[in-house]
């Protein structure tokens, strides 16, 4: 008995899925238009979340380019400018920085065999490779023997040093850089175009080279690393109270800290990472001067999660308004289902007057419903991934995101089912006089 109930029970789900799918059959026009319907709302948030999401991979990815954990200090005045050797004081002071390095940005003439031509010249210490996160191709870097004694040395970035010599490798060549010879000693790794400041195009030199270029004895920018994102922030606050009172703003800066009292002081960092949070966020990394900004502090860390949020608002900004397409396509399905209904009322009689129960009618067009949206949403799918392809051909960033195809698919099949079933109610509840009456 138990087995003829399960056979029943198969055959006439069987039977509804039948005359479901030859109820799309027979009207080929009608249920493609809705289908097309559907497949443009899925398309259209695949390929515009795919675009959002895109744009937020390349600008975390250029923002990480730079290194992770860095913090740049800018003298936006000449006044404010730093000595060199400020920056070994700082790592003293600040708590949770672990490294920093003077930064000496110029152009200068550079000559290569016969080739002659300005290039960009940053002037940096040995740590640069550690702060930045930047591994070199071949050679090394300089030391700080090399910063000490001036050398003439330098590191390339990659597209100048593939420029060089057609792919193979410069090092151990001599380059001129504003009529003195320089060794070239390494070439850094690839960062990618947009990424790294455009460092691929740049050569490094030690700082203090870079410094006799100009004749100066200052520079106007520091970069820092600090061992972890909540020292990060510690030292936003603590670097931002320092230069407050070296500029005379803020006489309640923290003095001196010697090496030893560091490790001391690291033990009560944990206890006050969640007073320093909200200090942080109420504290501006900027020193206030004259009506303009004397010195900026910038953690790079809360540059990458300020953009990454400003993207992910972007994205689903982009999202909802792709999907009142698929809103459209649902009333579509809701649209044809009940046209459906309408023309086939003799059917629905004939099939209730041979002992179709109300279930098996329900069945059968809650199933033509579900149809259209399966098959709207995988052709919806592959359209907005070739969309995403297209856009990225003409240099669009793009990234085909999972969470927008789950989205994209539940919402549609969803919305099918739910403008499917007053029509299939309506089929279901027409008595069989009635339907056969109509006719």
């Amino acid at each position: 008995m138990q087995k003829k109930g399960i056979l029943s029970f198969i055959t006439r789900w069987w039977f509804a899925a039948k005359m479901a799918a030859h109820g799309i059959v027979s009207n080929t026009l009608r249920s493609t238009l809705t289908i097309l319907g559907v497949a443009i709302g899925v398309a259209s948030v695949v390929s515009l979340m795919g675009i959002g999401e895109g744009a937020r991979q390349a600008v975390i990815k250029q923002f990480e380019s730079l290194g992770t954990n860095v913090i740049e200090i800018n003298a936006e005045e000449p006044i404010a400018e730093f000595e060199p050797e400020y920056v070994d004081e700082l790592v003293d002071r600040v708590q949770g920085l672990e490294m920093a390095t003077p930064v000496y940005h110029t152009k200068t003439v550079m000559r290569w065999r016969r080739a002659r031509g300005k290039v960009d010249i940053i002037g940096v210490d040995n740590e640069y490779p550690q702060i930045r996160d930047h591994k070199l191709l071949t050679g090394h870097f300089f030391t700080s023997l090399h910063v000490k004694q001036r050398s003439p040395v330098a590191v390339l970035g990659y597209n100048m040093a593939v420029g060089l010599l057609g792919g193979r490798s410069p090092v151990g060549h001599t380059m001129t850089l504003n009529g003195q010879s320089f060794r070239i000693i390494g070439v850094l790794d690839k960062k990618g175009a947009g990424n790294g400041e455009g460092i691929d195009d740049k050569i490094i030199i030690p700082y203090t080279a870079a410094l006799k270029f100009d004749g100066q004895k200052t520079v106007d920018e520091i970069w820092a690393k600090a061992g972890s994102a909540n020292e990060a922030d510690l030292a936003v606050v603590q670097l931002g109270r320092i230069f407050r009172r070296k500029l005379g703003l803020d006489q309640s800066a923290p003095t001196p800290v010697a090496p030893e009292e560091k490790e001391t002081n690291s033990e009560v960092n944990s206890s006050t990472s969640q007073q320093v949070k909200s200090e942080v966020h109420e504290s501006e990394p900027v020193i206030p001067g004259s009506g303009e900004d004397v010195i900026t502090i910038t953690s790079l860390n809360q540059l990458v999660q300020e953009a990454d949020k400003a993207n992910r608002v972007m994205t689903l900004l982009l999202g909802g308004i792709a999907a009142v397409s698929l809103l459209v396509g649902g009333l579509g399905i809701m649209n044809i289902m009940l046209v459906a209904v309408t023309e086939r009322t003799e059917e629905i009689g004939v099939r209730r007057a041979l002992g179709a129960k109300q279930g098996d009618l329900l069945l059968q067009f809650i199933l033509e419903a579900l149809y259209v949206s399966i098959i709207g949403t995988i052709a919806g799918i592959a359209l907005g991934v070739w969309g995403l392809n297209l856009f990225e051909g003409y240099g669009f960033e793009t990234a085909v995101s999972i969470k927008a195809i789950k989205v994209a698919s539940v919402v549609a099949l969803s919305s099918g089912l739910l403008f499917g079933v007053y029509p299939a109610l309506s089929a279901s509840s027409l008595p069989p006089v009635e339907a056969l009456r109509r006719q």
